[in-house]
């Protein structure tokens, strides 16, 4: 059974690898010293046996728009080039992340805003989509509840 902490405790390596920036310091000083956390959110209660995470490159082309979206469980997004342009059920206006920043998809939440920000230039993020194993990731519309 993989527990919260056993969750928190990966996805700190790998949030450590995304922000590494060329390996440790001349001092043997690891490479994020002195830098803050690259993201920090809580996450939901709820006991993680029988789910896994699925982790997938998203593109979005030049003036991309994404269609209204659910997801099964709750995801974790980094911005890996460009700026996305997002608004989440329930977490206020739309927001841009830029390159090296995270959003966090709640359970329940509707992605009512997904695009690219830029009309030239094309984003992608790294998407995580912590669900239930055998779940349908990604749903159109909204979510219910």
């Amino acid at each position: 059974m993989i527990t919260r902490r056993d969750m928190m405790g990966s996805l700190a390596v790998f949030a450590e690898l995304l922000a590494a920036s060329g390996g440790a310091e001349a001092q043997g000083q690891p490479a994020n010293a002195g830098r803050p956390p690259v993201f920090k959110h809580d996450l939901p209660n709820l006991s993680m046996d029988g789910w896994e995470v699925t982790v997938s490159h998203v593109e979005y082309p030049p003036a991309r728009v994404g269609a209204t979206h659910h997801h099964a469980g709750f995801v974790l997004a980094y911005v890996l080039e460009g700026q996305i342009i997002t608004k989440i059920s329930g977490q206020g206006d739309e927001k841009t992340y830029h390159v090296g920043e995270m959003f966090y998809e709640q359970p329940g939440a509707t992605h009512e805003v997904s695009k690219n920000a830029s009309q030239t230039e094309p984003a992608k993020l790294l998407a995580m989509i912590f669900a239930k194993k055998g779940a349908t990731l990604t749903t159109p519309g909204p979510a219910k509840g």
